[in-house]
């Protein structure tokens, strides 16, 4: 058999194609042609099979915004299609903390977790798990240090990582989640600390957080800290993009991931973007599409795109396409809140 280097594939459930040196590719299915260099494959179950990544990579991933505050706390959800589409809201889950300013992230490959957040007796390390099929779980409560405006993404390809905060005074603690949904205790002392940034998965299987409030109002930071496919949370890179708290981020593309929006002091809302490469490169800022805002959330959703939706008591929502582009205001679905999050789930549902 030949060696096919450089090949790209997909498993049961993937909707982001990976990439890899697959040598002998004895079960490969001979009822087909055998994969040229560089071709996508897909496994079947049985066999690897060559497939169209463009038909595969629109998958089924849906997303899920949730909590937040509309002036009250809220434990209010909604569901993001894997065409972009946004329901109305779910509320009043049984057994969840109702509070705000937290975050949330993908994990096991069709998951989601939201974590942490302001409840009405102060921080929160409560945790909530989302099924594939966007069911939120009762609280899972006492991992970690309790702290409110932290950032989420995945990482490892099924793992995630929250990330910053404030616990009274602003933190660099970082949690791992492994991919059965299980919270790690703290980890401490890498990056600026700081809290109300973003962070979005980027390059397969690595996260980045970005940006935050520093000390005060006027004292933001442009300042990003990669995470490698192990957790490892590296120390600050800064000085790309307009320093600003309260945006969000999310991954686009398959391996690219993008941040957008938020404020650079108490009054200037912003809708700047700035585009991740897949190699965890920030790219300078994107201006003009979008109401300018904070405190919103984002996701990806249908493998390949992303959405940002809500922040500043609004509920308007703009779609990213796979190749980065922010798309104008849609808005009247959901109910208008901020301090929410978000994160992709179900890539097999």
């Amino acid at each position: 058999m030949a060696t096919y280097k450089s090949i790209k594939y997909l498993t049961l459930g993937d909707a982001v194609e990976h990439t890899d040196s697959i040598n002998a590719l004895a079960d490969v299915d001979t009822n087909t042609v055998a994969p040229t260099d560089g071709q996508t494959i897909k496994w079947n179950g049985t066999n690897w099979v060559p497939a169209d990544i463009e038909e595969e990579s629109s998958g089924t991933q849906k997303a899920i915004f949730g909590f937040g505050s509309d002036g009250n706390n809220l434990s209010i959800t909604n569901i993001v299609s894997s065409s972009g589409v946004v329901a109305s809201d779910t509320a009043g889950v049984s057994g969840v903390t109702v509070r705000p300013d937290l975050a949330a992230a993908g994990f096991g490959g069709d998951k989601a977790i939201f974590g942490f957040g302001y409840a009405s007796s102060g921080e929160s390390n409560v945790t909530n798990i989302v099924s594939n099929v966007g069911i939120v779980a009762s609280d899972s409560t006492g991992v970690g240090t309790a702290r409110y405006n932290p950032a989420g993404a995945g990482y490892g390809g099924d793992k995630a990582i929250f990330g910053f905060g404030n616990d009274g005074s602003r933190t660099n603690v970082t949690n791992l989640v492994s991919n059965t949904g299980v919270m790690a205790s703290d980890t401490t002392g890498v990056g600026t600390v700081r809290d109300i940034l973003a962070a979005a998965g980027y390059g397969e299987d690595k996260a980045i957080f970005g940006f935050g409030f520093l000390s005060n109002i006027g004292a933001v930071a442009n300042a990003t800290n990669l995470v490698s496919n192990l957790g490892v949370v590296a120390t600050d890179t800064t000085g790309i993009g307009t320093a600003r708290f309260g945006l969000a981020g999310a991954g686009y593309g398959g391996d690219k991931a993008i941040f957008g929006f938020g404020a650079t002091d108490s009054s200037t809302q912003v809708n700047i973007s700035n585009l991740i490469s897949n190699l965890g490169v920030v790219a300078s800022d994107t201006t003009g599409v979008g109401t300018g805002r904070r405190g919103l959330a984002a996701a990806a959703y249908g493998g390949d795109k992303a959405i940002f939706g809500f922040g500043n008591y609004s509920n308007t929502t703009n779609l990213v396409s796979n190749t980065g582009i922010v798309s104008s205001d849609v808005t009247g679905v959901g109910t208008g809140r901020t301090g929410l999050a978000a994160a992709g789930f179900s890539s097999t549902a």
